[in-house]
């Protein structure tokens, strides 16, 4: 069966999509490839691409990241120059998705430890607001 994944690249990781690109072009395997601006695109049969997300994990496994994508690269229903051009349905995800992906990188390669989560402050009770004010005004 045919999958097409997304390949996505952290800001802040050192690997850049052409670097991806690079490797899947050097691999042994039968894939389609197309660069992004955000990553790159990959299109085979599951097993190959299976295989080949474990080898472009390895480059920098707390700043890649995989997303299922519907479509093939070039396929007419979301191809643009067949659309009449603009952003193809998904950009706007992708691109409010990989804002966060820096803080995401970050977290995954963090070995520290975990820092304390501060306990959340509480509103205070109405009696004890009742008091105060009563306080006050005497």
């Amino acid at each position: 069966m045919l999958v097409t994944k997304y390949v996505i690249t952290s800001s802040e990781s050192n690997i850049l999509p052409s670097d991806i690109a690079m490797k899947i072009y050097a691999s042994k395997y039968d894939v389609t490839v197309k660069e992004t601006c955000f990553g790159v695109v990959i299109n085979g049969e599951e097993d190959v691409i299976n295989a080949l997300i474990k080898e472009i994990r390895a480059l920098d496994p707390s700043g890649i990241f995989f997303k299922d994508r519907g479509f093939p690269p070039g396929d007419p229903r979301r191809c643009r120059g067949r659309r009449g051009g603009g952003a193809r349905p998904g950009f706007y995800m992708i691109e409010s998705e990989s804002k966060i992906l820096p803080m995401i990188s970050r977290a995954l390669a963090w070995e520290g430890d975990v820092p304390a989560i501060p306990e959340k402050k509480r509103p205070l009770p109405i009696g004890r607001l009742e008091e105060i004010v009563k306080e006050g005004l005497s």
